[in-house]
């Protein structure tokens, strides 16, 4: 896989310590290997891969990677590659049964949310995260490890247990994608095995299949010559190189092993074709592939190639995002990439667009004409300048985080290097190399790549859309017009346009800070400006080029009156996509180019603010923008006409859509009716939104920075943001501050039972919410989340391990004091109809277990580590010290009670769970909401 297909994640992930700083990087050199990484490859075959990263500290991510998927069943194994990822967890030479599971919980290791694995096509790859602080943990972690690699057991028992579980989640992927994809698939992929193995298998393999089966797949193609073991994090790497070399060296390879043959997607001259619908489909989505051999990546030469081929598409990706700002934007959405789909051996220039369902040529042409545009006339020498800038900023912040990223990034990278042959040269390499190639990139270089992607030949067209009597199809030989005609069209250049770069022409005169204070527990500045806004600053060292922002003031959508309530509703989203001062959307992102500045303002029930980030460097940008979001929004028409357009268009067919219609159906029943009880819109309520009153809306409700508390937090020179906290923030005077206004929406009361009918596929959803008034209380709150994790423990017990009803169950609950203190308590799992009521009686079962018996100590140490461990890494991210300044500053706590947060943990016991469940889940009162095929 070409490193820059993902050059915005791989840059800002990769951590190096290779020393290239002064090197010449020519580019016949081979791309170097990262030597801060230990590997090797053991006598039996087995590749391992170890590097020490801090961050986060005490953690370590384990990987075990087998080079096998679905596409080495045989034909009586189909799903038996994901199947055996399942019973990984059912039974090994060291952890019987489910005693892995419970292990790994008793050291703060979650099921589903940290421990994991994924099958795909050509590969199996377990996630294991866990501890280092503690030598027996890292020890057991490399035990599983061993027993996923060779030990598992396949006791027919336990096969039995999970064939109901593996069913389910076949079960959850039936629908209109799925049946859409069986038509197509074998068209596209014609004659190629990828068409014929889908990981999740045929429900009659499932079914069916003995233990003697799964155990043939895993004695093939779990050896140690198609594996590798990846560790990363906080780690003493020659212990750790040590310790797999003992415990995987023993790893034998099959006599008269099985080939391990990489399967491709043959050539075709003549274009294939595919057209599929369904009722129950919401968009309709138009691609195009032209495929091709990929391209190898292992010289200077290579990265080089695919740092244009990245601006490529950026750049064509940025001319179709500009066309959604038109007034009647031709798609709801369109983008193009290169790189390798599905299958290793094959690359492909893929293009794709989201038509409007009453205009699918439209959206298919100007999708086509837009790359045949490029082909004619190229970019324009702007649109490179821009992409460099962006391009190069990313590779910037990543440079400048090179000691402060994340081990589960690094991991990854790796994962892709073992069975795609990624190359990891490192952060430095990849900055220095940046730094040196590409300005001298030239437009004539980005545009030749497309003459080299275009071919008559290898050519896929396909569209999947909803199968209604309002929408009229197009047949494989209009598709294959609407491409000739667009091959065949002549589209005029695009013409540049010169932009200032100048985002506030009058320079505001600013405020004062009229009071500092410090909470020094928390290394917090207070200040106080003399518009009567309120800022709270806390530098940290947890990302060196990271800097988080908030804003927020109490009263939201809330003070809309009924009559504006939808224009209010979209009032945010139509002033964001309409620009700032003398920009529109499009020009700003151009002004924007080479800066690091994210900024969002939003509007909920009972707030609004805006969220943001930037860099050290882009911080007087970012304040800039908040400026001008207060002082000088637009009114651009086409904007709005073309987010109104684009909902329209989704709505269309949305509710077709059993689990939208399923989601929408229970908001109502839990809101009973209100319409400011939550929901999917319908087409009548976007006709409600008046562009004018929105803009009113928003101008109320932003009016001036006085009424708003800030926060910045990450790496801050106080001596710099203070003067332009005064400048942007404290500039402007305040009005009367509002508060928010409770609209009496609430749920009913009693025992309510409500069945939704929706959909062809025997597959159900149940949703238990017991809810009602309470009399606040943090602690109180803080139990109901601490049962809801207990029940999911159980209920995954219950529901998945002994009955295998279920594919996943979770539980959620916690308390609310705005806008009224009231309590919610949820549990929600998806399964087959006929199991609903054994499962909601089951469900209720462990409720009334928990009331009648208690917690036991096992599972309450379970959920007292998770949370220890979770709070460990929290505390050392920018992003939950945002989150509890705002909930202090919100809700009145005191800033010195900080600590409470780790304290209740330590003070958790088992009768403050059983007392919130007696308390608050009524088995005979709550709502219950199951959603059932149409009969």
């Amino acid at each position: 896989m070409n490193i820059l297909q993902k050059h915005f994640f791989i840059v800002l992930v990769f951590v190096c310590s290779l020393q290239v700083s002064g090197q010449e990087l020519t580019l016949e050199d081979k791309i170097p290997f990262d030597s801060s990484i230990r590997t090797g490859t053991l006598d039996n075959g087995l590749k391992y891969f170890i590097k020490k990263n801090i961050k986060p500290e005490d953690r370590v991510e384990l990987r075990l990677v087998v080079n096998a998927g679905s596409v080495l069943e045989d034909d009586d194994q189909r799903g038996l590659a994901h199947f055996t990822e399942h019973m990984a967890f059912n039974g090994s030479e060291h952890f019987a049964k489910n005693e892995l599971v419970d292990y790994l919980q008793s050291v703060g290791v979650k099921f589903g949310a940290h421990l994991n694995a994924y099958t795909s096509f050509d590969e199996t790859v377990y996630i294991l995260p866990i501890p280092s602080d503690d030598e027996e943990i890292i020890d057991k972690g490399l035990t599983i490890l061993q027993d996923w690699g060779g030990n598992l057991l396949f006791e027919p028992e336990e096969i039995e247990k999970e064939r109901g579980v593996v069913i389910e989640e076949w079960r959850l992927g039936q629908g209109a994608q799925m049946r859409m994809v069986q038509a197509y698939l074998p068209i596209i992929f014609k004659e190629s095995k990828y068409a014929e193995r889908l990981p999740i298998g045929t429900k009659e393999t499932l079914e069916t299949f003995d233990p003697e089966t799964i155990k043939r797949f895993y004695k093939d193609w779990y050896r140690p010559n198609l594996m590798a073991i990846i560790a990363v994090g906080d780690i003493d790497v020659d212990r750790m190189e040590a310790k797999i070399k003992k415990q995987f060296s023993s790893f034998k390879n099959p006599k008269n092993e099985r080939s391990r043959e990489e399967f491709g997607i043959p050539d075709n001259a003549e274009p294939l074709v595919a057209v599929a619908s369904d009722k129950e489909a919401t968009n309709t989505i138009f691609k195009i592939m032209y495929k091709s051999d990929p391209e190898e990546m292992t010289t200077g030469e290579d990265y080089r190639s695919a740092l244009i081929q990245s601006l490529f598409t950026s750049m064509i990706n940025q001319r179709l995002r500009d066309l959604l700002q038109e007034a009647n934007p031709p798609y709801l959405y369109a983008s193009t990439s290169i790189g390798s789909f599905l299958a290793r051996s094959k690359s492909a220039f893929s293009c794709f667009a989201v038509p409007k369902p009453d205009d699918i040529e439209g959206g298919v042409r100007t999708l086509m004409n837009e790359i045949k545009r490029v082909e004619l006339h190229g970019f324009m020498a702007s649109e490179l300048k821009t992409e460099k800038l962006n391009l190069m900023e990313a590779y910037d912040r990543a440079y400048k985080e090179r000691d402060k990223t994340e081990s589960e990034a690094l991991v990854n990278e790796l994962v892709s290097h073992f069975l795609e042959k990624e190359p990891v040269p490192g952060i430095e390499y990849e900055y220095e190399f940046v730094k040196n190639y590409l300005e001298e990139i030239s437009l004539e270089e980005v545009n030749a790549i497309i003459g080299n992607q275009i071919t008559e030949e290898n050519r896929v067209v396909y569209l999947t859309a909803p199968d209604n009597e309002e929408i009229t199809l197009p047949t494989n030989e209009d598709l294959l017009a609407w491409v000739k005609a667009s091959d065949e069209s002549i589209p005029e250049p695009l013409k540049e346009s010169i932009l200032s770069d100048q985002l506030i022409k009058t320079e505001p005169i600013p405020g004062r800070v009229v009071e500092e204070t410090s909470i020094e527990s928390l290394e917090v500045t207070s200040l106080k400006l003399s518009n009567g806004a309120q800022v709270f600053i806390k530098s940290t060292d947890y990302k060196n080029d990271e800097i988080q922002f908030m804003a927020y003031r109490e009263g939201g959508i809330s003070l809309a009156e009924d009559e504006n309530y939808w224009s209010a509703s979209f009032s945010t989203n139509i002033v964001a996509l309409s620009g700032v001062g003398a920009y529109s959307y499009t020009d700003l992102q151009k002004v924007l180019a080479g800066k690091s500045v994210g900024l969002q303002p939003y509007l909920s029930d009972l707030e609004e603010g805006f969220r943001g980030s930037t860099t050290p460097k882009d911080l007087e940008t970012l304040l800039k923008l908040t400026y001008l979001y207060f002082t000088e929004i637009r009114r651009d028409e086409s904007a709005y006409q073309s987010l109104m357009q684009r909902n329209m268009a989704f709505l269309t067919n949305v509710m077709s859509d059993p689990n939208y219609f399923y989601q929408d159906q229970m908001a109502k029943i839990l809101s009973q009716g209100e319409m400011r009880g939550g929901g999917i819109p319908t087409i009548d309520d976007l006709q409600k939104v008046d562009h004018d009153q929105a803009l009113k809306f928003y101008k109320e409700r932003f009016s001036s920075p006085g009424d708003f508390t800030f926060w910045f937090i990450g790496n801050i020179d106080e001596n710099v943001l203070i003067p332009m906290i005064e400048k942007y923030l404290g500039s402007i005077s305040s009005t009367q501050a509002e508060t928010w206004v409770d609209r009496g929406v609430r749920p009913p009361s009693g025992m309510v039972s409500k069945k939704i009918y929706k959909g062809s596929e025997p597959k159900s959803s149940v949703s238990m919410i017991f809810t009602g008034e309470m009399e606040y209380s943090r602690e109180e709150s803080y139990h109901l989340r601490c049962l809801s994790e207990i029940l999911d423990i159980r209920l995954v017990e219950i529901l998945r391990e002994e009955k295998g009803g279920v594919y996943g169950v979770g539980a959620s609950g916690y308390g609310s004091r705005s806008p009224y203190e009231n309590f919610e308590f949820t549990i929600s799992f998806p399964c087959g109809p006929d199991n609903v009521d054994d499962l909601v009686a089951a469900a209720i079962a462990a409720i009334r277990e928990i009331q009648n018996d208690g917690v036991s100590d096992e599972n309450l140490n379970k959920i007292k580590e998770a949370q220890r461990r979770d709070q460990e890494l929290h505390w050392k991210t920018n992003g939950y010290w945002m989150n509890v300044l705002k909930t202090y500053h919100v809700n009145g706590y005191d800033y010195e009670d900080v600590n409470w947060l780790n304290q209740r943990i330590e003070d958790l016991t088992a009768e403050d769970i059983q007392q919130v469940a007696k308390k608050y889940l009524n088995p005979e009162e709550y709502i219950q909401v199951v959603l059932y095929p149409e009969e």
